[in-house]
């Protein structure tokens, strides 16, 4: 597609963000990803889009030395994290956003990509490389096939960093991790994200946790369902999101302390 290289505008786990041309940037994944993810993240935008989610446009895919790329629109505006950081909005602000969002995406069509969380989970265990005992795989996989499956579509990050407040309003980027699930296990996601993970990189450990607490509020009372039975409902799907993030390897200095948690919520469970 027509566009250059300009100047880096953000970077992930698994990606890094440039300008490209007047209106877009590209979404280049880093060397060594899968060329599956970005396939996968471009036909979810796509069908996303078309059945009304709040996301960018995807105008291509280009290959630039050997890293592929996805050419998509620009968002102009601060991410909602960066909001919370300034006090730009209120953590309840924040929250009644995220939740929002979550009920809009449950309530998606699912296009027909979208791997269940056992066949999502099989996959990633396929390419294990030794960072979890093989005791917890039998054991997480067991868990899954008790557990409700759930047909709902799942963001998995609705983290504040990966919505951008536009002045249209906000929209959703990074959907390379979608899949099929009940709307417990997105919950949970977001619980593990900023209540474990976002803790630990924070400048202030008590920001992430807060945004955390008031979307699961919020969507409690979107759903008409107490917080506490929200809680009991998110609870079994924690050592499964657990799991994931061991697999993706998000947070290296925290495996060993997920792996104790996932082994400690198996033990209740048996």
């Amino acid at each position: 597609m027509q566009g250059s290289l300009g100047e880096k505008i953000g970077e992930g786990a698994y990606s890094e963000a440039y300008a490209w041309a007047p209106e877009q940037v590209v979404k280049l994944f880093k060397p060594g990803v899968s060329r599956w993810m970005p396939w996968f993240e471009v036909r979810m935008l796509r069908a996303v889009l078309a059945a009304g989610v709040p996301v960018p446009e995807v105008f291509g895919e280009v290959t630039l030395d050997g890293r592929f790329g996805i050419v998509l629109q620009r968002l102009d505006g601060p991410t909602l994290l960066q909001l919370t950081r300034t006090g730009g909005v209120t953590f309840e602000e924040a929250g009644a956003i995220v939740a929002a969002l979550a009920m809009s995406i449950h309530k998606t069509p699912l296009p027909p990509e979208v791997l269940s969380m056992r066949e999502y989970m099989e996959a990633e265990l396929g390419h294990d490389d030794g960072k979890l005992p093989k005791h917890i795989a039998t054991e997480i996989l067991a868990l899954i096939d008790r557990l409700p499956p759930g047909d709902g579509l799942c963001h998995t990050d609705l983290s504040p960093g990966n919505v951008i407040m536009t002045a249209e309003g906000p929209r959703l980027v990074d959907w390379s991790g979608a899949r099929r699930g009940p709307v417990a296990l997105e919950l949970g996601f977001l619980h593990i994200i900023l209540s474990e993970l976002g803790p630990e990189i924070a400048d202030n450990p008590e920001r992430p946790r807060a945004t955390n607490a008031a979307a699961q509020s919020e969507y409690a009372r979107l759903a008409g369902m107490s917080p506490a039975d929200l809680t009991a409902a998110m609870e079994p799907y924690l050592p499964i999101v657990r799991t994931f993030v061991v697999l993706g390897n998000v947070v290296p200095s925290l495996r060993e302390r997920l792996i104790q948690r996932i082994e400690a919520a198996l033990r209740l469970e048996d």
